[in-house]
């Protein structure tokens, strides 16, 4: 019998136009022998007529061809259902494929997508929201937004756009964390909710995190200047100092004195002062590199 998949693409994510790479994973698709639909997104009842889509197709795969916020629509969307995601990061925000050290060559994404076995994986709920890998409470909302709109990516691009958010000091807000039996209460510049290891530019800001534990971080930076910026950047994240706690645990209660920007993998949510915050382990079944091992 051959094979059903569904191509979902989003095609305005990471400013680009999808023409080209529908094309290519569609000549792909053939040439494997694959029937294969294409479901365009919208921004309009995605979940619902993706859901209609797979229960009429009965697809054994899901490729995605997006970033971060396509991945969590689709995985939301199908979160109850036994189906292996494959990715082909193609958006602003690719923190998750970038967690899972994906090739960059499209022929590499698109042979791991359609053919590679899968590894459950875990997602976090953070006040009835779904977080693939990364969120946070702080300067990081505004930094992540100046760092997307810049022409200069990876590592060097990050630090540019850091150093106008960083040298506009901020007002520590006080954070109050009920996790593991415990209460942390502590002045912070930023607190990340952590699923996995690093931002999608590849800078590790979790080192402790496996995204398929059965736990998630919180990474503490009780400060946020330039220098430990510039540790953290350089990987050598300064634990030993104070500056920085972490906490590992299955669920948490997160609030702050005052509301405080926050986003969900790398997408902005507004000002928040509470977060409830647990597990969902290995929640959704995604096609990885060969050797992959978190």
């Amino acid at each position: 019998m051959q094979k059903k998949y569904i191509f979902v693409v989003n095609p305005i994510s990471g400013g680009k136009n999808k023409e080209d790479l529908i094309k290519k994973v569609h000549d792909f698709a053939q040439e494997a022998g694959i029937e294969m639909q294409v479901f365009e997104t919208s921004g309009n009842n995605d979940k619902e007529e993706l859901k209609a889509l797979y229960k009429a197709t009965a697809a054994e795969r899901i490729i995605i061809g997006g970033g971060d916020g396509t991945i969590k629509m689709v995985a939301e969307s199908l979160e109850n259902e036994d189906v292996i995601l494959g990715i082909i990061p193609a958006g602003s925000a690719n923190g998750l494929s970038a967690d899972l050290n994906f090739p960059k060559a499209l022929d590499e994404q698109m042979k791991i997508a359609f053919f590679n076995d899968f590894v459950s994986l875990d997602m976090v709920c953070i006040n009835d929201k779904r977080s693939l890998h990364l969120s946070d409470l702080g300067l990081n909302a505004e930094l992540i937004s100046n760092y997307e709109q810049s022409a200069i990516r990876g590592k060097l691009g990050y630090a540019i756009q850091a150093v106008s958010t960083l040298t506009d000091e901020e007002i520590p807000f006080v954070v109050t964390i009920e996790a593991n039996d415990t209460v942390v209460k502590t002045e912070a510049k930023m607190v990340v909710i952590a699923n996995s290891q690093k931002y999608g530019t590849g800078v590790i800001i979790n080192p402790l995190g496996k995204i398929n534990d059965g736990k998630f971080e919180i990474v503490i930076l009780k400060d946020f200047n330039l220098g430990i910026f510039s540790k953290i950047v350089a990987g050598n994240m300064p634990l030993d100092t104070g500056e920085v706690e972490i906490i590992s645990t299955a669920k948490a209660m997160i609030q702050s004195d005052i509301p405080v920007d926050f986003q969900i993998d790398g997408e902005y949510c507004g000002k928040e002062s509470q977060l409830k915050i647990y597990i969902l382990p290995q929640t959704m079944k995604v096609a990885v590199p060969e050797g992959w091992n978190n």
